[in-house]
């Protein structure tokens, strides 16, 4: 601070000139780490005079520990945007691959917007990865965007351009420019809750299968009970043998389980899984005849995004709408992978101590708690405990209602969007005015979590929804206690629960913050299904059931909820693990592709690629006998290598070859034949080369298509695997392995075959067409 202090006596332009005096030291051989204190002195001043604000010491001690690859737990208000300001403008000075990352592009361009000033006045360039509301991303010039020093970009805009990077054609066509430092923001929302969230490019589309309808049908025909049972925690759904009986019946086969019926038999479970685990208004909304996936946690439509393997078709017959078309994913990445790809990687959020231990063994991330700048007041009421969801409701909503007669702001926050949209029922019908934030819209978000402070206003939100966005008390709300936060249910996860009192109390102020909490909570149902029915059973046999209810008090019934919470963050820490393991394996082939590519792209000369090509596929495709396999061997040289030879010329070449090795050498002579021929037919040396590159990396790129669909294929067998008390990650690993090593096959014969095979076309205007065979 007494360094930050000094630089108030320097001119606008010395305290410009920091940047190049920094640069220089960098380029001298300095680390960052040793310019932080003169670096961050030049940012805090310059955010004095730009934004009017300077940093507390609490805010610099953030900024510090994220410098040096920590997640610094800062509690809501604390000012973490401004914090970011430090570490980004550090990082920035060495040049571009440093990202600012946020939950949605409202706040990406907000914070670029204000915050920019800042950057460009210190002589970085800075610009915002995502597009304005009512914009298209196609619009925005990526390379100027990646060009940049800093970038604040959303999570999913910075994997998606990772994955389509990979899939351009040439170096010109690539517009990312490495990943040096990343600092996420809300950093336990991105890589702990989405990390089961693959990204995924598709294309390629499938034959669409005429089995959806009648599957979908079939299930209406079912009894829940009878022919289909769902597990106590509603996570699974299967048939009775009742149900199978009537199956078999209806589509007149004699056993459904037989390979002949495998594919019915899976549209079947797809239909199965669409009505009784997938829930519309909770999992999936219907808009404009579409079916779109949500976020369960924010209420989020996820545009683009579809569940896979027909499971999205399948919810698209049950609601009668229009089939989509099944397509194969082209590129996959994981948030995990995704973000363990950066030199360093920092974070910062409200919540991170809880799942401190995970952070730092999947992330090698540290956290470090960071005090408030003043101390916290909030008041943090016992749980109220009930029996059932009616009970508990009805004793929330009184709280509302009590608070809302003094004009104190309420905001009620629940687990999902169903929850979310009873409540504003019973809200509506007790005469309480309100703001429903389902998390639709993020700039309206924004606004509806900035307003929830103010004097008698009344908010019903999704639990992740407006995370970045502080509430700001309103006059005369102090006096009144503050905000009072109603918690509606046990979350998944304490850490999630804690996100939630956060918005209270937030800069020292007042606030407040009640759960209400039931026996029917979804936490609970699915942790504690058995323990739930037996406690319910007694207490129904000694007490009468209203809606009207006074909360249990017993010790026992709390240690039920808490163990429930226990047990459902081990197991999303269990698969978050294991969905880490399948994507390592994954992994290592995606990178293996992925640098092949780039070195075909950057090549000046593929002369030995080639040459090992027509070696591997020689050797692939030479009989030990060529003249007992004379027909396969002829078949495949029109094929593959060049249909010009007539039966008798090949006939002739191939009766010399007495040995392997000469009929490996054979092969190998007609494939440099032909490619003399096309060189022939292409002399420019540069469009040559271009060709050359184009066929190969068309040949990897359908290769590797296949084989991410292959891969993503083989997760859902080998975790269904478990079940016979197999590893399905040893056996995933197997299989993939395998099919790797028949996909590097496939990738030569394509390549061999593109290059023999393509036909050119050189037009007036010296630009060529190719067909490839």
């Amino acid at each position: 601070m007494e360094t930050a202090k000094s630089y108030q006596d320097l001119s606008d332009k010395q305290l410009q000139h920091k940047t190049i005096e920094f640069r220089q030291a960098l380029a001298e051989g300095q680390t960052l780490e040793q310019l932080i204190v003169p670096a961050y002195a030049t940012v805090i001043e310059a955010d004095r005079r730009l934004l009017g604000m300077t940093p507390f010491p609490v805010q610099i001690l953030g900024a510090v520990a994220m410098e040096f690859g920590n997640v610094a737990e800062m509690k809501t208000g604390e000012g973490k945007t401004l914090t970011a300001t430090m570490p980004m403008y550090l990082n920035g000075l060495a040049g571009s691959g440093n990202f600012l990352v946020t939950a949605n592009s409202y706040l990406a361009t907000r914070d670029a917007k204000n915050l920019g000033r800042v950057y460009r006045f210190l002589g970085l360039t800075i610009m915002a990865g995502s597009a304005d509301a009512g914009e298209d991303d196609k619009d925005l010039d990526k390379d100027a965007i990646y060009g940049s020093d800093i970038v604040y970009i959303t999570n999913s805009t910075l994997g998606f351009d990772y994955l389509i990077d990979n899939l351009a054609a040439t170096k010109e066509e690539q517009h990312m420019q490495g990943f040096r430092f990343a600092l996420i923001d809300e950093i336990d929302a991105v890589l702990l809750d989405m990390a089961q969230t693959p990204l995924i490019i598709s294309g390629a589309p499938r034959v669409q299968s005429n089995l959806f309808e009648s599957a979908d049908h079939m299930i209406t025909l079912l009894e829940k009970g009878t022919d289909i049972k769902v597990s106590d925690d509603t996570k699974n759904a299967w048939f009775t043998p009742e149900g199978m009986a009537k199956m078999e019946d209806f589509f007149d086969v004699g056993d459904l389980l037989k390979e002949d019926n495998r594919e019915l038999y899976r549209h079947l479970v797809l239909a199965l899984k669409a009505h009784y685990l997938n829930h519309r208004n909770r999992d999936y909304v219907v808009q404009d005849d579409e079916v779109m996936l949500l976020d369960v946690s924010n209420g989020r439509a996820l545009e683009g995004m579809k569940l896979e393997a027909g499971l999205h078709q399948a919810i698209e017959a049950k609601e009668g709408v229009k089939l989509s078309d099944q397509t194969r994913a082209m590129a996959s990445v994981t948030y995990q992978n995704l973000f363990r790809m950066f030199d360093k990687l920092a974070g910062m959020t409200g919540t991170a101590m809880t799942d401190r231990e995970e952070l730092r063994d999947t992330y090698n991330l540290n956290v470090v708690e960071i005090p408030t700048n003043k101390p916290s007041i909030r008041i943090d009421q016992p749980d109220k405990l009930y029996i059932t969801n009616e009970q508990k409701i009805y004793a929330s909503v009184d709280a509302v209602e009590e608070a809302h007669k003094v004009g104190r702001p309420v905001l009620i926050e629940t687990g999902s969007v169903s929850m979310s949209n009873l409540y504003s029922r019973v809200l509506l019908e007790r005469g309480i005015v309100h703001n429903l934030l389902n998390a639709r819209s993020a700039v309206k978000e924004a606004w509806i979590v900035r307003e929830a402070g103010q004097l008698g206003a009344v908010t019903v939100a999704t639990s992740m929804a407006g995370r970045g966005t502080d509430i700001s008390l309103g006059k005369g709300v102090e006096e009144l206690g503050g905000l009072l936060v109603i918690g509606t249910e046990r979350m998944g996860s304490a850490r999630v629960d804690n996100q939630l009192r956060g918005r209270a109390g937030r800069q020292g102020q007042p606030g407040e913050t009640k759960f209400f909490v039931s026996l029917e909570d979804q936490v609970v149902l699915q942790n504690a299904p058995k323990k739930i029915g037996k406690f319910r059973e007694k207490y129904e046999a000694t007490h009468e059931m209203s809606p009207e209810a006074e909360p249990l008090q017993k010790r026992r019934y709390r240690r039920v909820i808490q163990r429930a919470q226990a047990s459902s963050e081990k197991g999303d820490r269990s698969n978050r693990f294991q969905t880490l393991q399948f994507d390592e394996v994954f992994r290592l082939q995606r990178d293996s592709i992925y640098r092949t590519r780039d070195e075909v792209m950057a090549a000046d000369d593929l002369s030995r690629v080639i040459n090992n090509l027509f070696q591997r596929v020689s050797e692939a495709h030479a009989p030990k006998n060529a003249i007992e396999c004379m027909p396969e061997l002829i078949d495949y040289v029109v094929n593959n290598i060049d249909y010009q030879y007539t039966v008798g010329q090949l006939s002739e070449l191939i009766k010399r070859g007495s040995s392997l090795k000469q009929t490996r050498a054979i092969l190998r002579q007609l494939m440099e034949d032909k490619l003399t021929k096309q060189h022939e037919q292409l002399p420019d040396e540069g469009q040559f080369l271009y060709f050359q590159k184009l066929v190969i990396l068309k040949a990897i790129d359908v290769a590797w298509i296949e084989q991410v669909d292959n891969l993503q294929e083989l997760k859902n067998i080998t975790s269904d695997r478990s079940r016979a008390q197999r590893d399905p990650i040893f056996e995933y690993q197997k299989e993939a392995q395998r099919s790797y090593a028949v996909m590097r096959d496939d990738v030569a014969d394509k390549a061999v075959r593109n290059l023999l095979m393509s036909q050119m076309v050189t037009n007036p205007d010296g630009t060529v067409e190719v067909t490839y065979p």
